[in-house]
């Protein structure tokens, strides 16, 4: 293996090796204030070469050692003890390695090769043990500050994303809105309604204004109460109704206890929208939408219940609505939310799970919306 990553670590090892091999001459110093300088690099070079020995069998053994240790459930006692054998192992084939070079190189006769290596030895261990215990704690600490690092540019990055999404939400869901085909249709139910019913056609304008305002607040807070996103239903479902007359009929019936829960900005919408556009227009008579929510085990439901033709969750175009949304709930909640479709009696059941977020003012009791 020769990469680039491997060259940096092998050069890493030779500096930590050659800065080690200064501590034996300058503990000689230390000890002997009166020593010469040509016995100091004498010294220095018997100690440069030890080091690098040494080092060179720690670094092909020690690191699948310590891998290895770590890979498997064991006490620490016996993880330590396995690591701290490796690298008195190092150390001695380090050392035999090293006599044979002093030989080799006529530093010292084949007659000194035991004596000497028994008498360095206990250095060579003591300074070999601090060394790779320095560096492996210094490594697994280095490891956990580029992990807990990693973490958080991931935690940043979905945090981004989620915003991402519920401003492609919000964007997608003010496109569909200002439509030029909605915008008409409304507007034009709006002015026909003015001579026969002033007070509806009043009404059906605060209730686009609120619509539109929803839609470009929805950004600003990850989350809003239910009660918010069930009026913001309400006027998108009257101001449909406008659109389809009779063909389009609904019933809003959630817990009032629920009001105060936390979800995603035009959330329910999307599932109510997506009725709309495949169960509610494509029909000539039309459709009903029945919106209920429940609550259990720190969860509550919201189900969205249409009469339109069958359908898969998996189908949903990239990217928008019903994909988006799931988008959204993985990022913000982590996999404890969840977007599920049921197909029970020729109807398609949109259900929307969330944990249960509520504030003080949560009441207890149950509440209907009659459309």
């Amino acid at each position: 293996m020769n990469t680039p990553s491997h060259r940096r670590n092998i050069l890493n090892a030779v500096i930590w090796d050659s800065a080690f091999a200064l501590i034996p001459p300058i503990m000689l110093f230390t000890l002997n204030p009166g020593i010469t300088w040509a016995r100091l690099l004498d010294d220095f070079r018997y100690s440069l070469v030890y080091s690098n020995c040494i080092g060179g069998v720690a670094f092909l053994l020690i690191p699948k050692v310590w891998m290895g240790t770590c890979a498997y459930p064991y006490p620490q006692w016996l993880r330590w003890s396995g690591r701290v054998a490796a690298m008195f192992a190092a150390c001695v084939m380090g050392s035999l390695i090293s006599g044979l070079i002093f030989v080799a190189l006529r530093w010292q006769p084949m007659s000194d090769y035991w004596p000497q290596f028994l008498g360095s030895l206990k250095l060579a261990a003591f300074l070999t043990i601090v060394a790779g215990l320095t560096i492996g704690i210094y490594s697994t600490l280095r490891e956990r500050l580029d992990e807990t690092t990693l973490q958080l540019r991931t935690k940043e990055l979905e945090r981004e994303r989620a915003l991402k999404l519920a401003t492609e939400a919000q964007l997608a869901s003010l496109e569909s809105r200002i439509h030029p085909h909605f915008l008409f249709n409304t507007l034009n139910s709006i002015s026909s309604l003015i001579p026969e019913d002033p007070a509806r056609a009043e009404r059906l304008v605060e209730q686009m204004a609120a619509l539109l305002r929803f839609s470009l607040d929805a950004n600003q807070s990850g989350l809003v109460p239910l009660a918010s996103e069930l009026k913001i239903v309400a006027d998108y479902l009257e101001i449909e109704r406008l659109r389809f007359g009779e063909r389009l009929r609904y019933q809003i019936d959630v817990p009032a206890g629920l009001n105060e829960s936390r979800i995603p900005p035009l959330s329910l919408q999307t599932l109510v929208e997506n009725s709309i556009k495949y169960a509610i227009a494509p029909q000539r008579s039309g459709g009903e939408i029945r919106i209920t929510g429940a609550q259990s085990d720190g969860a509550f439901r919201l189900e969205v219940s249409d009469s339109g033709p069958a359908f898969q969750l998996e189908s949903a175009p990239a990217g928008h609505g019903l994909d988006n949304l799931k988008g959204r709930l993985s990022t913000l909640f982590e996999g404890r939310a969840a977007l599920l479709l049921q197909r029970v009696g020729g109807r398609n059941n949109l259900i929307l799970s969330v944990p249960l977020i509520v504030t003080a003012s949560a009441i207890n009791g149950h509440a209907g919306i009659p459309g």
